[in-house]
């Protein structure tokens, strides 16, 4: 992955669009990640679903992307492999 700069807040990362680079789509902005606290690691980005399908229980499908997807983060935008993207 490619950086344009050496640090990032997650305010910042979260103020950023995802793009996916297959098919230029707007995927959203960060919703949440997920965190491996032992290793120090983002394990993946949470970002809410496209769709409005809704559960039984009210709770909105969101869409997971491993981090080892996310391609290159820029100033304003993160590029990500979307292929197989994961619903939660």
């Amino acid at each position: 992955m490619e950086l344009e700069g050496d640090l990032f807040s997650l305010t910042n990362l979260r103020n950023m669009e995802i793009i996916d680079i297959n098919t230029g789509a707007k995927l959203g902005f960060i919703k949440d990640l997920k965190i491996n606290c032992e290793e120090h690691k983002i394990i993946s980005i949470i970002l809410p679903s496209q769709t409005f399908k809704i559960s039984l229980f009210g709770k909105n499908e969101d869409i997971e992307i491993p981090w080892d997807n996310v391609k290159k983060i820029g100033v304003d935008v993160i590029l990500v492999d979307g292929k197989n993207l994961v619903e939660e």
